[in-house]
Protein backbone atom coordinates (compact mmCIF):
# COMPACT_ATOMS: atom_id res chain seq x y z
CA UNK A 1 0.00 0.00 0.00
CA UNK A 2 2.64 2.14 -0.93
CA UNK A 3 0.41 4.75 -2.03
CA UNK A 4 -2.27 5.15 1.08
CA UNK A 5 -0.21 7.79 2.42
CA UNK A 6 -0.36 9.92 -0.56
CA UNK A 7 -4.01 9.19 -1.06
CA UNK A 8 -4.71 10.75 2.97
CA UNK A 9 -3.09 13.14 2.02
CA UNK A 10 -4.87 14.22 -1.30
CA UNK A 11 -8.32 13.28 0.91
CA UNK A 12 -7.25 15.74 3.99
CA UNK A 13 -6.72 18.45 1.26
CA UNK A 14 -9.67 18.16 -0.39
CA UNK A 15 -11.62 17.88 1.97
CA UNK A 16 -10.45 21.01 3.84
CA UNK A 17 -10.53 23.49 0.87
CA UNK A 18 -13.38 21.87 -1.83
CA UNK A 19 -16.95 22.03 -0.58
CA UNK A 20 -18.94 19.07 -2.44
CA UNK A 21 -20.91 19.53 -4.57
CA UNK A 22 -24.36 18.48 -2.82
CA UNK A 23 -23.83 20.93 -0.12
CA UNK A 24 -22.92 23.67 -2.60
CA UNK A 25 -26.40 23.38 -4.20
CA UNK A 26 -27.96 23.29 -0.79
CA UNK A 27 -26.05 26.44 -0.33
CA UNK A 28 -27.11 27.68 -3.99
CA UNK A 29 -30.67 26.95 -3.18
CA UNK A 30 -30.74 28.82 -0.10
CA UNK A 31 -29.50 32.12 -1.74
CA UNK A 32 -32.13 31.87 -4.59
CA UNK A 33 -35.19 32.00 -1.91
CA UNK A 34 -33.38 34.35 0.95
CA UNK A 35 -34.52 37.71 0.06
CA UNK A 36 -32.52 40.45 -1.68
CA UNK A 37 -30.50 43.39 0.16
CA UNK A 38 -31.06 41.76 3.49
CA UNK A 39 -28.04 41.26 5.89
CA UNK A 40 -28.89 37.45 5.62
CA UNK A 41 -28.15 37.64 1.69
CA UNK A 42 -25.22 39.31 1.94
CA UNK A 43 -23.68 36.58 4.18
CA UNK A 44 -25.05 34.16 1.38
CA UNK A 45 -22.98 36.47 -1.00
CA UNK A 46 -19.82 36.48 1.17
CA UNK A 47 -20.18 32.70 1.71
CA UNK A 48 -20.08 31.90 -1.63
CA UNK A 49 -17.10 34.09 -2.79
CA UNK A 50 -15.45 32.39 0.30
CA UNK A 51 -15.75 28.96 -1.04
CA UNK A 52 -14.63 30.34 -4.67
CA UNK A 53 -11.67 32.08 -3.00
CA UNK A 54 -10.82 28.61 -1.22
CA UNK A 55 -11.15 26.74 -4.76
CA UNK A 56 -8.73 29.32 -6.00
CA UNK A 57 -6.19 29.66 -3.47
CA UNK A 58 -6.54 25.77 -2.70
CA UNK A 59 -6.60 26.42 1.08
CA UNK A 60 -9.23 26.09 4.09
CA UNK A 61 -13.06 27.12 3.58
CA UNK A 62 -12.83 27.48 7.32
CA UNK A 63 -10.19 28.17 9.98
CA UNK A 64 -11.26 25.87 12.16
CA UNK A 65 -10.86 22.66 10.89
CA UNK A 66 -11.64 21.05 13.75
CA UNK A 67 -11.00 17.82 14.96
CA UNK A 68 -10.28 15.22 11.64
CA UNK A 69 -12.75 12.71 12.10
CA UNK A 70 -12.08 9.84 9.32
CA UNK A 71 -14.63 6.23 8.59
CA UNK A 72 -12.91 3.87 6.90
CA UNK A 73 -14.09 0.42 5.76
CA UNK A 74 -11.53 -2.20 4.95
CA UNK A 75 -11.40 -5.55 3.46
CA UNK A 76 -10.43 -8.77 5.91
CA UNK A 77 -6.73 -8.71 6.49
CA UNK A 78 -6.26 -4.89 5.84
CA UNK A 79 -3.01 -3.53 8.19
CA UNK A 80 -4.90 -1.19 10.01
CA UNK A 81 -2.03 -0.19 12.29
CA UNK A 82 0.34 0.81 9.05
CA UNK A 83 -3.03 2.59 7.52
CA UNK A 84 -3.15 4.82 10.91
CA UNK A 85 0.10 5.56 11.01
CA UNK A 86 0.09 7.01 7.17
CA UNK A 87 -3.26 8.67 7.97
CA UNK A 88 -1.07 10.75 10.81
CA UNK A 89 1.69 11.42 9.14
CA UNK A 90 -0.82 13.02 6.25
CA UNK A 91 -2.71 14.94 8.76
CA UNK A 92 1.19 16.30 10.71
CA UNK A 93 2.07 17.28 6.90
CA UNK A 94 -1.29 18.78 6.14
CA UNK A 95 -0.81 20.96 9.28
CA UNK A 96 2.62 21.57 8.66
CA UNK A 97 1.40 23.00 4.58
CA UNK A 98 -1.43 25.35 6.20
CA UNK A 99 -4.00 22.72 5.20
CA UNK A 100 -5.09 22.17 8.65
CA UNK A 101 -5.22 24.39 11.68
CA UNK A 102 -3.15 22.86 14.14
CA UNK A 103 -6.10 21.81 16.66
CA UNK A 104 -4.69 19.32 19.13
CA UNK A 105 -4.47 20.72 22.72
CA UNK A 106 -3.38 18.57 25.91
CA UNK A 107 -7.01 18.85 27.65
CA UNK A 108 -5.05 19.27 31.40
CA UNK A 109 -2.27 21.50 30.33
CA UNK A 110 -3.99 23.40 27.18
CA UNK A 111 -0.44 23.04 25.36
CA UNK A 112 -1.10 22.43 21.29
CA UNK A 113 0.75 19.67 20.10
CA UNK A 114 1.13 21.91 16.61
CA UNK A 115 0.80 19.01 14.68
CA UNK A 116 -3.23 18.01 15.18
CA UNK A 117 -1.47 14.80 16.76
CA UNK A 118 -2.02 13.76 20.42
CA UNK A 119 -3.86 11.46 22.65
CA UNK A 120 -7.31 10.83 20.82
CA UNK A 121 -6.60 13.28 17.71
CA UNK A 122 -7.04 11.89 15.09
CA UNK A 123 -10.19 9.94 15.41
CA UNK A 124 -10.03 6.53 13.47
CA UNK A 125 -12.90 4.53 13.46
CA UNK A 126 -12.40 1.38 11.30
CA UNK A 127 -14.60 -1.52 10.19
CA UNK A 128 -14.21 -4.48 8.28
CA UNK A 129 -16.46 -5.71 5.67
CA UNK A 130 -16.30 -8.12 2.02
CA UNK A 131 -15.36 -6.10 -0.39
CA UNK A 132 -11.79 -5.94 -2.07
CA UNK A 133 -11.49 -2.21 -2.05
CA UNK A 134 -11.16 0.85 1.22
CA UNK A 135 -13.68 2.79 1.00
CA UNK A 136 -12.17 6.08 3.33
CA UNK A 137 -14.52 9.15 4.59
CA UNK A 138 -13.35 11.89 6.55
CA UNK A 139 -15.34 15.29 8.11
CA UNK A 140 -13.94 18.04 9.07
CA UNK A 141 -16.48 19.58 11.98
CA UNK A 142 -15.64 22.80 13.75
CA UNK A 143 -15.25 23.66 17.59
CA UNK A 144 -18.77 26.32 16.74
CA UNK A 145 -20.81 23.70 15.45
CA UNK A 146 -19.60 21.22 17.76
CA UNK A 147 -20.26 22.78 20.67
CA UNK A 148 -24.15 23.26 19.69
CA UNK A 149 -24.58 19.74 19.41
CA UNK A 150 -27.45 18.66 21.53
CA UNK A 151 -28.96 15.52 23.01
CA UNK A 152 -32.76 14.59 25.09
CA UNK A 153 -33.58 12.59 27.19
CA UNK A 154 -37.33 11.89 26.72
CA UNK A 155 -39.53 12.63 28.50
CA UNK A 156 -38.91 16.02 28.80
CA UNK A 157 -40.42 19.37 28.91
CA UNK A 158 -38.54 21.66 26.20
CA UNK A 159 -38.99 25.37 25.77
CA UNK A 160 -41.81 26.92 23.52
CA UNK A 161 -42.54 23.20 22.39
CA UNK A 162 -43.71 21.89 26.05
CA UNK A 163 -43.57 18.36 26.91
CA UNK A 164 -41.52 15.73 24.51
CA UNK A 165 -42.61 12.37 25.38
CA UNK A 166 -41.08 9.02 23.95
CA UNK A 167 -42.58 9.15 20.30
CA UNK A 168 -42.42 10.28 17.21
CA UNK A 169 -43.81 13.24 17.97
CA UNK A 170 -41.78 13.95 20.93
CA UNK A 171 -38.53 13.22 18.33
CA UNK A 172 -39.82 16.08 16.41
CA UNK A 173 -39.89 18.43 18.72
CA UNK A 174 -36.41 17.83 20.63
CA UNK A 175 -35.15 18.17 16.56
CA UNK A 176 -36.85 21.39 16.45
CA UNK A 177 -35.81 22.39 19.47
CA UNK A 178 -31.99 21.99 18.55
CA UNK A 179 -32.29 23.75 15.87
CA UNK A 180 -34.12 26.75 17.50
CA UNK A 181 -30.73 26.24 20.48
CA UNK A 182 -28.04 26.66 18.13
CA UNK A 183 -29.02 29.91 16.76
CA UNK A 184 -26.60 31.82 14.71
CA UNK A 185 -23.54 30.09 16.48
CA UNK A 186 -22.98 26.92 14.86
CA UNK A 187 -23.06 29.09 11.85
CA UNK A 188 -26.35 28.91 9.85
CA UNK A 189 -27.52 27.73 7.76
CA UNK A 190 -26.64 24.44 8.89
CA UNK A 191 -26.98 20.84 8.70
CA UNK A 192 -28.17 18.26 11.12
CA UNK A 193 -27.43 14.68 11.75
CA UNK A 194 -29.82 12.80 14.50
CA UNK A 195 -29.32 9.73 16.14
CA UNK A 196 -32.59 8.41 17.57
CA UNK A 197 -32.28 5.77 20.44
CA UNK A 198 -28.81 3.72 21.97
CA UNK A 199 -27.19 4.91 25.13
CA UNK A 200 -25.45 8.54 25.34
CA UNK A 201 -22.36 7.13 23.67
CA UNK A 202 -23.73 5.22 20.37
CA UNK A 203 -26.56 8.08 20.21
CA UNK A 204 -24.03 10.66 19.26
CA UNK A 205 -22.22 8.82 17.33
CA UNK A 206 -24.45 7.57 15.23
CA UNK A 207 -25.87 11.29 15.08
CA UNK A 208 -22.86 12.18 13.49
CA UNK A 209 -22.90 9.09 11.07
CA UNK A 210 -25.58 10.93 9.15
CA UNK A 211 -23.36 13.55 8.33
CA UNK A 212 -21.43 10.87 6.16
CA UNK A 213 -24.95 10.42 4.23
CA UNK A 214 -25.55 12.78 1.01
CA UNK A 215 -27.78 16.05 1.30
CA UNK A 216 -30.36 15.04 -1.29
CA UNK A 217 -30.78 11.01 -0.68
CA UNK A 218 -34.04 9.48 0.47
CA UNK A 219 -34.04 7.81 3.87
CA UNK A 220 -35.52 4.16 3.48
CA UNK A 221 -37.40 4.10 6.65
CA UNK A 222 -40.49 6.03 5.34
CA UNK A 223 -41.58 7.45 8.72
CA UNK A 224 -37.94 9.18 9.03
CA UNK A 225 -37.82 10.48 5.53
CA UNK A 226 -41.68 12.58 6.28
CA UNK A 227 -39.84 13.30 9.80
CA UNK A 228 -36.66 14.77 7.56
CA UNK A 229 -38.80 16.93 5.41
CA UNK A 230 -41.00 18.27 8.03
CA UNK A 231 -37.84 19.50 9.89
CA UNK A 232 -36.19 21.22 7.13
CA UNK A 233 -39.44 22.68 6.05
CA UNK A 234 -40.63 24.08 9.81
CA UNK A 235 -36.62 25.05 10.90
CA UNK A 236 -37.04 27.05 7.93
CA UNK A 237 -39.96 29.07 9.27
CA UNK A 238 -38.19 30.01 12.96
CA UNK A 239 -36.33 33.08 10.73
CA UNK A 240 -33.02 32.78 12.26
CA UNK A 241 -31.48 32.84 9.17
CA UNK A 242 -27.90 32.80 7.97
CA UNK A 243 -25.40 33.78 11.12
CA UNK A 244 -28.70 34.20 13.05
CA UNK A 245 -28.98 37.35 10.94
CA UNK A 246 -32.59 37.08 10.39
CA UNK A 247 -33.82 35.12 7.10
CA UNK A 248 -35.26 32.82 5.41
CA UNK A 249 -32.28 29.72 5.57
CA UNK A 250 -31.85 28.58 8.89
CA UNK A 251 -31.72 24.43 7.94
CA UNK A 252 -30.20 23.08 4.96
CA UNK A 253 -30.52 19.05 5.40
CA UNK A 254 -31.84 17.20 8.24
CA UNK A 255 -30.43 13.28 8.55
CA UNK A 256 -31.90 10.74 10.72
CA UNK A 257 -31.04 7.32 11.80
CA UNK A 258 -32.52 5.16 14.93
CA UNK A 259 -31.18 2.02 16.63
CA UNK A 260 -32.06 0.06 19.53
CA UNK A 261 -32.34 1.44 23.13
CA UNK A 262 -32.56 -0.28 26.87
CA UNK A 263 -36.02 0.40 28.15
CA UNK A 264 -35.01 2.92 31.01
CA UNK A 265 -33.00 5.36 28.23
CA UNK A 266 -34.66 7.00 25.72
CA UNK A 267 -31.92 9.61 23.93
CA UNK A 268 -32.19 12.35 21.67
CA UNK A 269 -28.84 13.04 20.05
CA UNK A 270 -28.48 16.38 17.67
CA UNK A 271 -25.03 16.41 15.67
CA UNK A 272 -25.07 20.03 14.19
CA UNK A 273 -22.92 21.04 11.46
CA UNK A 274 -22.51 24.63 10.00
CA UNK A 275 -22.57 25.62 6.09
CA UNK A 276 -18.79 24.51 5.89
CA UNK A 277 -20.07 21.27 5.46
CA UNK A 278 -16.67 19.50 5.17
CA UNK A 279 -16.66 15.89 4.01
CA UNK A 280 -15.53 13.76 1.67
CA UNK A 281 -14.43 10.03 0.86
CA UNK A 282 -12.37 7.79 -1.37
CA UNK A 283 -12.62 4.12 -2.56
CA UNK A 284 -8.78 2.89 -2.91
CA UNK A 285 -7.21 -0.13 -4.28
CA UNK A 286 -6.42 -2.13 -1.02
CA UNK A 287 -3.03 -3.66 -2.67
CA UNK A 288 -1.20 -0.13 -3.71
CA UNK A 289 -3.43 2.13 -1.61
CA UNK A 290 -3.93 4.59 -4.61
CA UNK A 291 -7.30 6.56 -4.98
CA UNK A 292 -10.26 5.11 -7.54
CA UNK A 293 -12.45 7.72 -7.49
CA UNK A 294 -14.09 9.76 -5.53
CA UNK A 295 -17.21 10.28 -3.14
CA UNK A 296 -19.98 12.64 -2.69
CA UNK A 297 -18.99 13.90 -6.56
CA UNK A 298 -22.36 13.18 -8.31
CA UNK A 299 -24.47 15.72 -10.00
CA UNK A 300 -23.68 19.24 -11.54
CA UNK A 301 -21.07 21.60 -9.79
CA UNK A 302 -23.62 25.01 -9.33
CA UNK A 303 -21.70 28.53 -10.27
CA UNK A 304 -22.74 30.05 -6.63
CA UNK A 305 -21.55 33.31 -7.74
CA UNK A 306 -23.87 33.43 -11.07
CA UNK A 307 -26.77 36.04 -9.27
CA UNK A 308 -25.20 38.49 -7.11
CA UNK A 309 -22.06 39.62 -5.86
CA UNK A 310 -21.42 40.84 -1.91
CA UNK A 311 -21.23 44.75 -2.62
CA UNK A 312 -24.69 44.66 -4.61
CA UNK A 313 -26.75 41.91 -2.36
CA UNK A 314 -25.14 44.86 0.20
CA UNK A 315 -26.42 47.85 -1.69
CA UNK A 316 -29.57 48.20 0.37
CA UNK A 317 -28.48 47.81 3.89
CA UNK A 318 -28.37 49.83 6.64
CA UNK A 319 -25.90 52.56 6.69
CA UNK A 320 -22.33 51.69 6.02
CA UNK A 321 -19.55 53.77 8.55
CA UNK A 322 -15.61 53.30 8.08
CA UNK A 323 -13.66 52.54 11.60
CA UNK A 324 -10.36 52.89 12.29
CA UNK A 325 -8.43 52.14 15.78
CA UNK A 326 -8.09 54.00 17.84
CA UNK A 327 -11.65 54.39 17.92
CA UNK A 328 -13.54 57.05 20.03
CA UNK A 329 -16.26 56.62 22.46
CA UNK A 330 -18.25 58.68 20.61
CA UNK A 331 -17.83 57.00 17.41
CA UNK A 332 -19.02 54.48 19.23
CA UNK A 333 -22.08 55.46 20.44
CA UNK A 334 -23.04 56.73 17.16
CA UNK A 335 -23.01 52.79 15.75
CA UNK A 336 -26.50 51.11 16.10
CA UNK A 337 -27.65 47.80 15.55
CA UNK A 338 -27.49 46.49 11.63
CA UNK A 339 -25.16 49.57 10.57
CA UNK A 340 -22.39 47.95 8.25
CA UNK A 341 -18.66 48.50 9.57
CA UNK A 342 -15.70 48.99 7.05
CA UNK A 343 -12.18 48.70 9.33
CA UNK A 344 -9.15 49.92 7.93
CA UNK A 345 -5.90 49.74 10.31
CA UNK A 346 -5.00 47.28 13.13
CA UNK A 347 -6.79 44.66 14.75
CA UNK A 348 -5.41 41.94 17.15
CA UNK A 349 -7.01 38.51 17.73
CA UNK A 350 -7.93 37.15 20.84
CA UNK A 351 -9.90 33.72 22.10
CA UNK A 352 -10.15 32.09 25.17
CA UNK A 353 -7.02 31.58 25.99
CA UNK A 354 -6.19 35.51 25.76
CA UNK A 355 -9.29 36.26 27.36
CA UNK A 356 -8.19 34.25 30.90
CA UNK A 357 -4.63 36.05 30.39
CA UNK A 358 -6.16 39.69 30.30
CA UNK A 359 -8.52 38.98 33.14
CA UNK A 360 -5.09 38.30 35.25
CA UNK A 361 -2.57 39.83 33.67
CA UNK A 362 -1.87 43.64 31.47
CA UNK A 363 -2.00 43.46 27.79
CA UNK A 364 1.59 43.06 25.82
CA UNK A 365 0.27 45.96 23.71
CA UNK A 366 -1.63 49.37 24.36
CA UNK A 367 -5.39 48.03 23.37
CA UNK A 368 -7.03 51.77 24.36
CA UNK A 369 -9.55 52.07 21.40
CA UNK A 370 -8.60 49.08 19.99
CA UNK A 371 -10.63 46.03 18.27
CA UNK A 372 -10.13 42.53 19.02
CA UNK A 373 -11.12 39.98 16.73
CA UNK A 374 -12.40 36.51 17.79
CA UNK A 375 -10.35 34.36 15.87
CA UNK A 376 -7.92 31.61 15.62
CA UNK A 377 -6.56 32.29 12.26
CA UNK A 378 -4.63 29.28 10.35
CA UNK A 379 -1.03 31.27 9.88
CA UNK A 380 2.27 29.63 8.27
CA UNK A 381 5.98 31.22 8.23
CA UNK A 382 8.28 31.90 5.34
CA UNK A 383 11.74 31.19 5.23
CA UNK A 384 12.23 34.36 5.95
CA UNK A 385 10.54 34.47 9.01
CA UNK A 386 7.55 35.93 8.00
CA UNK A 387 4.25 35.36 9.04
CA UNK A 388 1.41 34.99 6.68
CA UNK A 389 -2.52 34.56 7.31
CA UNK A 390 -3.90 31.14 5.38
CA UNK A 391 -7.32 31.62 6.87
CA UNK A 392 -9.03 33.55 9.31
CA UNK A 393 -13.06 33.87 10.04
CA UNK A 394 -14.39 34.34 13.25
CA UNK A 395 -14.94 32.20 16.27
CA UNK A 396 -17.81 31.68 18.27
CA UNK A 397 -18.16 34.76 20.68
CA UNK A 398 -20.18 33.48 23.53
CA UNK A 399 -17.32 31.23 24.96
CA UNK A 400 -15.68 34.77 26.02
CA UNK A 401 -19.02 36.21 27.83
CA UNK A 402 -17.72 35.01 31.37
CA UNK A 403 -14.64 37.80 30.23
CA UNK A 404 -15.23 40.64 27.45
CA UNK A 405 -17.11 42.84 29.88
CA UNK A 406 -14.65 43.40 32.11
CA UNK A 407 -11.73 43.43 29.66
CA UNK A 408 -13.04 46.03 27.29
CA UNK A 409 -13.00 48.29 30.89
CA UNK A 410 -9.62 47.49 32.30
CA UNK A 411 -8.13 48.24 28.63
CA UNK A 412 -10.34 50.56 26.76
CA UNK A 413 -11.39 48.33 23.98
CA UNK A 414 -13.82 49.88 21.83
CA UNK A 415 -14.38 46.82 19.89
CA UNK A 416 -14.91 43.13 19.52
CA UNK A 417 -15.43 40.89 16.63
CA UNK A 418 -16.73 37.63 16.58
CA UNK A 419 -19.76 35.61 15.51
CA UNK A 420 -22.67 34.51 16.87
CA UNK A 421 -23.23 37.18 19.54
CA UNK A 422 -22.60 37.71 22.99
CA UNK A 423 -24.76 37.60 26.29
CA UNK A 424 -26.30 40.12 28.60
CA UNK A 425 -22.90 40.90 30.74
CA UNK A 426 -21.38 42.04 27.65
CA UNK A 427 -24.64 44.06 26.32
CA UNK A 428 -24.41 45.78 29.86
CA UNK A 429 -21.06 46.41 29.68
CA UNK A 430 -21.46 47.88 25.88
CA UNK A 431 -23.76 50.38 27.49
CA UNK A 432 -21.87 51.53 30.63
CA UNK A 433 -18.43 51.81 28.46
CA UNK A 434 -19.01 52.87 24.92
CA UNK A 435 -18.62 49.68 23.28
CA UNK A 436 -19.90 47.50 20.29
CA UNK A 437 -20.01 44.01 18.92
CA UNK A 438 -19.36 43.29 15.30
CA UNK A 439 -20.35 39.67 13.98
CA UNK A 440 -18.46 38.73 10.95
CA UNK A 441 -19.35 36.01 8.50
CA UNK A 442 -18.41 32.86 10.01
CA UNK A 443 -16.47 30.42 8.58
CA UNK A 444 -15.51 33.13 5.67
CA UNK A 445 -11.91 32.43 6.05
CA UNK A 446 -10.52 33.30 2.96
CA UNK A 447 -13.01 36.64 2.78
CA UNK A 448 -11.49 37.89 5.20
CA UNK A 449 -8.09 36.41 5.12
CA UNK A 450 -7.64 38.61 1.85
CA UNK A 451 -8.78 41.60 3.79
CA UNK A 452 -5.44 41.21 6.03
CA UNK A 453 -2.66 42.54 4.10
CA UNK A 454 0.41 42.07 6.79
CA UNK A 455 1.02 40.51 10.21
CA UNK A 456 3.08 43.45 12.31
CA UNK A 457 3.38 41.03 15.25
CA UNK A 458 2.74 38.47 17.58
CA UNK A 459 2.42 38.01 21.07
CA UNK A 460 1.89 35.21 23.99
CA UNK A 461 3.06 32.33 21.45
CA UNK A 462 3.44 30.13 24.36
CA UNK A 463 -0.78 29.91 23.96
CA UNK A 464 -0.25 28.32 20.08
CA UNK A 465 -1.04 29.20 16.57
CA UNK A 466 -4.82 29.95 17.07
CA UNK A 467 -4.78 30.93 20.55
CA UNK A 468 -1.88 34.27 20.05
CA UNK A 469 -2.55 37.13 20.04
CA UNK A 470 -1.61 38.45 16.60
CA UNK A 471 -1.32 42.33 14.92
CA UNK A 472 -2.83 42.59 12.14
CA UNK A 473 -3.28 45.35 9.67
CA UNK A 474 -6.62 45.10 7.71
CA UNK A 475 -8.31 46.90 4.66
CA UNK A 476 -11.97 46.93 3.87
CA UNK A 477 -12.88 44.35 6.27
CA UNK A 478 -16.66 44.09 6.69
CA UNK A 479 -19.19 43.11 10.17
CA UNK A 480 -22.50 44.18 10.66
CA UNK A 481 -23.04 45.90 14.16
CA UNK A 482 -25.44 43.17 15.87
CA UNK A 483 -25.12 44.36 19.61
CA UNK A 484 -24.56 47.81 20.31
CA UNK A 485 -24.03 51.15 23.15
CA UNK A 486 -27.39 51.38 23.50
CA UNK A 487 -28.92 47.91 25.19
CA UNK A 488 -29.53 46.66 21.85
CA UNK A 489 -28.54 43.31 20.37
CA UNK A 490 -29.87 41.97 17.05
CA UNK A 491 -29.15 38.18 18.92
CA UNK A 492 -31.45 39.01 21.46
CA UNK A 493 -34.55 39.70 19.47
CA UNK A 494 -34.00 37.07 17.19
CA UNK A 495 -33.88 34.55 19.92
CA UNK A 496 -36.78 35.82 20.90
CA UNK A 497 -38.89 36.21 17.66
CA UNK A 498 -37.73 32.06 16.82
CA UNK A 499 -38.93 31.26 19.94
CA UNK A 500 -42.15 32.71 19.90
CA UNK A 501 -42.75 31.06 16.34
CA UNK A 502 -41.58 27.66 17.57
CA UNK A 503 -44.16 27.31 19.93
CA UNK A 504 -46.38 27.35 16.84
CA UNK A 505 -45.37 23.77 15.86
CA UNK A 506 -46.46 22.62 19.67
CA UNK A 507 -49.32 21.00 19.23
CA UNK A 508 -49.28 16.54 17.42
CA UNK A 509 -48.09 16.10 13.85
CA UNK A 510 -47.31 12.22 14.47
CA UNK A 511 -49.53 9.87 15.71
Amino acid sequence: MEKFYESMYQLIVETSTKLPKDVRRAILKAKMKENAGTRAAMSLATISENIKMADDNVSPICQDTGLPTFKIKVPVGANQLQMKEDIKRAIAKATKNGKLRPNSVDSLTGENSGDNLGFGTPVIKFEQWENDYIDARLILKGGGCENKNIQYSLPCELAGLGKAGRDLDGIRKCILHSVYQAQGQGCSAGFIGVGIGGDRTSGYELAKEQLYRTVDDVNPNTDLQKLEEYIVEKANHLGIGTMGFGGEATLLGCKVGVINRIPASFFVSVAYNCWAYRRLGVNIEAASGKIQNWLYQDGEMPNLNETDATDEAAATLSREVVLEAPITEEKIRDLKVGDVVHINGMMYTGRDAIHKYLSDNEAPVDLNGQIIYHCGPVMLKDEDGQWHVMAAGPTTSIREEPYQGDIMKKFGIRAVIGKGGMGPKTLKALNEHGGVYLNAIGGAAQYYADCIKSVEGVDLMQFGIPEAMWHLKVEGFTAVVTMDSHGNSLHADVDQSSLEKLSQFKEPVFS
